[in-house]
């Protein structure tokens, strides 16, 4: 970020060689207004996201415990609230990026109203939401630095020098709320220049990161849900180059590229791989496929297919549906041929879609899949989909077990109920959950951890505490006890709602650009002012 002299100084020279008629334009103001509007355009945002991306992942490689976080966004406000709360209790952005997650979008931001997870939304509205967020950061930007220009004045005025300076310091070293957003493209929504033309979308939007899944594009299904349907790597090998291709022609050079497997819970294949030679990609993946081996023509029926593979001649098993099925117990194998390929194919980082939160499950295919690339890494996905209290006590219930320790007090199938909540097996399971995050980055190659839905959750169990009771017998009081009082006594730079939706910077500019004419809203009739003193 530039320094705030130099911008002042480069601005004076500016006015200075327009001439006379700039005579009413303030070379501080200009300096202020630019730093409050430090990136340009979405591939300056994505172009500087980027670099701290690349920054972080080496950092991760020398050093586990140096992992990254974020939380899923659904709307401009909530990113900004994320990130303002962030530097507020965290001190600084560092390694705290934000998750556009395409389940919230289809949930969320669909004209046709909330849709599954199954790319039925409208594409666009995946890169409008980027725009959207960064739209929401830069503004938390300009607010504060609206904050701290106007404590600067008033620092000056007081002819407080040592305080003017502090503050000036501040501003000189002031750190954005811009951060990385990992985006989800879902399958790529189409075929492979479909998936290009979204990418640069989403790129020029300001996304450094873009995920990217190995599901049917037309097919796609949640992680999460059943009937999931993979492609032959070939097929998502030309996707993961579309969307390199798209970072390479925006000047987007060092843009991370996330390569997610679904196979671990996906049984299902719309395609037969095209295969030239025993043991190449093609013949891998049809290696996996479920089918009775051929060994007289006469086995073959009218409408069968056959395929000659790891050396055998076989009738994949084919549904009604016209899909191919997997052979069970075969998920690993393919999870980890699919993350050695894509790794060696232009992707960055992986993301396994598992069922539960379990580390030695993780470890294991990492392991297998390092043994080839040691520095592959993980985002992970910190579902909201899996039952954390009841996975986690049921892994020590297990544990305890294995290890020959007394469990009958405990009933395994129950273990979600309230009635285990103060015992020693539930503390130790929630002593997991909190570590879960930092054992799983040391120990299972995970670089990135995310919650995809947090929000979503969180608004709706607010919404019903609030509802309970204010349509109930508290009136006023549900929300002034559960939701002004704690703002104030948190802190919550929202209890001034009109400071955050920008009203004192619209005063600030109306002086610059009207003087002592400027009809200005934070006057001392404004009921904000209620809040000054919190």
């Amino acid at each position: 970020m530039s320094n705030y002299q130099d911008e002042i100084k480069q601005a004076t020279e500016l006015k200075k060689q327009a001439g006379s008629s700039w005579h009413d334009i303030t070379p501080e103001y200009v300096a202020r207004m630019r730093l409050q509007n430090r990136f340009k355009t979405g591939l300056d945002i994505a172009k500087y996201t980027a670099a701290i991306m690349r920054k972080d992942m080496a950092e991760y490689d020398a050093d586990s415990a140096k992992y990254t976080q974020s939380l899923g966004c659904w709307h401009g406000f909530i990113g900004q609230q994320k990130l303002i709360s962030i530097k507020k209790h965290q001190k600084t952005t560092n390694k705290r990026y934000l998750y556009l997650s395409g389940w919230m979008v289809a949930g969320l931001r669909s004209q046709f109203g909330p849709l599954p997870d199954q790319s039925m939304h409208e594409k666009t509205s995946v890169s409008d939401l980027i725009e959207e967020l960064y739209t929401f950061l830069r503004q938390a930007d300009a607010r504060e630095l609206d904050l701290l220009f106007t404590a600067l004045d008033a620092a000056n005025e007081a002819g407080d020098a040592a305080k003017a300076k502090e503050i000036q310091s501040q501003i000189d070293n002031f750190e954005t709320h811009v951060v990385p957003i990992i985006a989800d493209i879902d399958a790529g929504f189409g075929n492979a220049e479909a998936t290009y033309l979204l990418a640069k979308k989403m790129i020029e939007a300001g996304a450094c990161c873009i995920q990217i899944e190995n599901q049917v594009s037309d097919e796609k299904q949640c992680g999460h849900q059943d009937g999931k349907v993979t492609v032959p790597h070939v097929d998502f090998l030309a996707k993961i180059n579309a969307v390199r291709y798209a970072f390479l022609e925006l000047g987007v050079d060092d843009g991370v590229i996330v390569a997610r497997t679904d196979s671990l819970g996906a049984g299902l294949t719309k395609q037969i791989a095209y295969s030239t030679e025993p043991g190449d990609l093609g013949d891998q993946y049809n290696a996996f496929l479920d089918g009775e081996e051929i060994t007289d023509i006469s086995q073959v029926k009218p409408g069968d297919v056959i395929v000659n593979t790891d050396g055998k001649t076989i009738k994949p098993v084919r549904l009604p549906s016209n899909l191919f099925q997997f052979k069970k117990g075969t998920g690993v194998d393919r999870v980890v041929l699919d993350c050695i390929t894509s790794l060696q194919n232009g992707a960055d980082l992986l993301w396994i879609e598992t069922e539960k939160p379990h580390i030695g499950q993780i470890a294991e295919m990492v392991n297998k899949i390092r043994e080839t690339i040691p520095n592959a890494k993980l985002v992970y996905n910190n579902s909201p989909s899996f039952n954390w209290t009841l996975n986690f006590r049921q892994q020590v219930f297990d544990t305890w077990k294995e290890a020959g320790k007394d469990v009958s007090a405990y009933d395994r199938a129950k273990l979600m109920s309230v009635d285990y909540d103060n015992t020693d097996l539930a503390k130790e399971a929630d002593e997991k959950i909190r570590t879960f995050q930092a054992d799983a980055a040391r120990e299972a190659g995970i670089f990135h951890h995310l919650i995809t839905l947090p929000t979503y959750h969180t608004a709706a169990l607010s919404t019903d505490t609030l509802a309970k009771g204010y349509f109930a017998d508290q009136g006023m009081l549900a929300y002034v006890k559960n939701v002004q009082r704690e703002e104030i006594r948190n802190g919550i730079a929202c209890v001034k709602h009109q400071n955050m939706a920008g009203s004192d910077i619209g005063d600030n500019h109306k002086e610059y650009f009207a003087g002592e004419a400027a009809l200005k809203a934070g006057g001392k009739d404004n009921t904000m002012n209620q809040f000054s003193n919190h």
